[in-house]
């Protein structure tokens, strides 16, 4: 299987996360502030470079009610989404190799 071909399935929890189903049958979760702090646009690389030389770096906060959500996915060609938060970010692409990229690490005793 190519690392960029696309997902069978996309299921957007707005207030959790986004699971997805890859092709090869494994089902990967992204919590919503995972997905926000790792978006591949330009103003969030700088952020985590600058977390990386300050890890009292304050993160933005999410919209006028202080929690974090996923409003909405928006499909780019075949090869990519956009995630629409409600802090009013929505400028990453995240390719289907950029989010195998960054699949979260499960914890040891977090696996079902």
């Amino acid at each position: 299987m190519a690392v960029d071909s696309p997902p069978r399935h996309l299921h957007l929890d707005r207030d959790q996360g986004l699971t997805v189903e890859w092709p090869d049958g494994r089902s990967v979760f992204y919590p919503t502030a995972w997905l926000r702090r790792m978006s591949p646009s330009a103003d969030a690389r700088e952020l985590r470079k600058e977390i990386d030389r300050n890890p009292l770096t304050v993160l933005p906060a999410g919209g006028a009610t202080g929690v974090l959500r996923a409003e909405q996915i928006e499909p780019v060609g075949n090869y990519a989404i956009r995630i629409h938060f409600n802090d009013g970010h929505r400028t990453g692409l995240y390719s289907w190799k950029y989010l195998r990229e960054i699949e979260p690490e499960i914890a040891p005793g977090d696996a079902t």
